[in-house]
């Protein structure tokens, strides 16, 4: 027996290993197809679209996208390789050779617990580079102003010549360079008095600074203007901090991209819930797997894995639902972003711990 259990473990390390290997990639070409349909849909209506970039954009998205999947690849992967087993009668035996379920489990999550690691260090940081790359392209091939929804949040501005309001499709070098960016601009008594859209916007000294401009007031035809400028009194790094995304900072930058937030009295939130969430991710793919054994380890005859599958995949989707309400909240303010981080953890690690103590003892 004591060369048994290291020898089933890493048995099972492998097979499980290798199940999570083929499921990754199988979904890393669903993600790629879905989002390069759904990229050339909003990106195909400007003039320097091709269909190459649109590979491209989609290719640098999907390490992003793939990061928000890992807990569902994870948990259909140990559904996969614990029915594999149990078809095979490999559970069976082994637990007739008197290796309980807590032994056999635990290579599944040291697997989970390595994956989890490698999700926040190399693969964090390759996301969150390749979309910051993503939208580089988008901004400097002028693809986001045709986009149909601004994305980037509004940002104001308060000046001598009175206060404006400005938001973007996309943005790329710490915020400072914006498209399809939209400027409104404001008198004395706080009322609209033009409205300038622009393909691009840079900051610079003092001034944004605006091309292919449409200058629109009130009872006044539309003006084409090739360029003209915006008065500012906004520093690049403030401006960073106010429109860069958090899924373009890398998780080792979090900490300094907080700091720097609150300096500026920004709220830091959303790297906050980034931070967290990141942090929790390791804990959270080991929970995974109980939530898993729950629906797996029983015998499962011919025909009965379907059961299995949709049960399992309900239960994820529950924790999944019930994460992004607590997300929303911290968001919201109403709860602190670790709190909001680690409670689903601490509740799918509280569930598949109680029911497997239930089926293992009793």
């Amino acid at each position: 027996m004591s060369f048994l259990v290291p020898t089933l473990s890493w048995y099972f390390f492998r097979r499980y290993f290798f199940t999570f290997i083929a499921y990754c990639l199988a979904i890393l070409f669903l993600i790629f197809l879905v989002d390069f349909n759904e990229s050339s849909r909003r990106l195909s209506a400007a003039a320097d679209y091709t269909v190459l970039t649109g590979l491209l954009i989609s290719l640098l998205r999907v390490p992003t996208v793939l990061q928000l999947l890992i807990p569902f690849v994870v948990l259909i992967a140990s559904i996969a390789t614990l029915l594999q087993l149990n078809r095979k009668y490999e559970l069976v035996v082994t637990r007739a050779a008197g290796v309980s379920a807590w032994q056999f489990l635990a290579p599944l999550v040291l697997a989970n617990l390595i994956i989890g690691v490698f999700s926040i260090t190399a693969l964090n940081t390759l996301a969150a580079n390749a979309l910051q790359m993503a939208e580089d392209i988008v901004v400097e091939r002028n693809l986001g102003a045709r986009q149909a929804n601004t994305v980037a949040p509004w940002l104001r501005q308060r000046t001598e010549a009175g206060d404006t309001v400005l938001g973007a499709r996309a943005t790329s070098d710490g915020g400072t360079r914006l498209s399809g960016a939209t400027f409104f601009l404001f008198d004395e008594d706080q009322r609209i008095r033009e409205r300038l859209e622009a393909e691009k916007a840079v900051l610079g000294d003092g001034v944004w600074e605006l091309t292919g401009v449409k200058r629109i007031r009130a009872s006044q035809p539309v003006e084409i203007m090739e360029s003209t400028t915006v008065p500012t009194n906004l520093k690049a790094e403030f401006v960073g901090e106010s429109l860069t995304s958090a899924e373009t900072v890398p998780f080792f930058e979090l900490g300094g991209k907080i700091a720097t937030a609150k300096s500026f009295g920004l709220p830091s939130t959303s790297y906050e819930m980034q931070f967290h969430r990141l942090v929790a991710q390791p804990a959270l793919l080991a929970a995974m797997t109980l939530i898993a054994a729950m629906v797996s380890l029983k015998f499962v005859r011919f025909g009965q894995s379907l059961t299995v599958i949709l049960g399992g995949i309900l239960a994820g989707f529950v924790l999944y639902v019930v994460s992004e309400l607590i997300q929303a909240f911290a968001n919201a303010g109403t709860i602190p972003p670790v709190m909001a981080a680690w409670l689903p953890v601490l509740v799918a690690s509280a569930l598949g711990t109680t029911v497997l103590l239930h089926k293992e003892d009793g």
